[in-house]
């Protein structure tokens, strides 16, 4: 059993950082992947990487602003957000189904979320 612990959300203006963690309890060295839910809007994902983060993905409306790392001694994986949006107003939730490569199967284990504001 692997339990997801989402951090570092918050408010933030636009054109500003934050940084997102997951730290996961259990076995760490599975590919972990980022999704976040805007109010009235579908599930959306964000960025993955595979276990020990020679492979990243991400969404075409982050790259170039956000970026995916994992620290596989502290079983964490971060989302680097930068030059935020009002439009990545959203709960940001991380995700794994217990493989090495990311799959974007969205099955498997899911933190709590944690919410990102991005005010204009």
């Amino acid at each position: 059993q692997v339990q997801l612990v989402e951090s570092g959300g918050g408010l933030v203006q636009a054109g500003g950082s934050l940084r997102l963690s997951c730290t996961a309890s259990g076995r760490s060295n599975y590919a972990m992947g980022w999704f976040r839910q805007a109010p009235g809007k579908d599930h959306e994902f964000v960025a993955a990487i595979n276990w020990n983060g020679d492979t990243t993905h991400y969404a075409d409306s982050v790259k170039g602003r956000f970026t995916i790392s994992r620290d596989n001694a502290k079983n964490t994986v971060y989302l680097q957000m930068n030059n935020l949006k009002p439009e990545d107003t959203a709960v940001y939730y991380c995700n794994s189904d217990g493989r090495s490569e990311w799959s974007g199967s969205q099955r498997g284990y899911w933190g709590q979320g944690t919410q990102v504001t991005v005010s204009s």
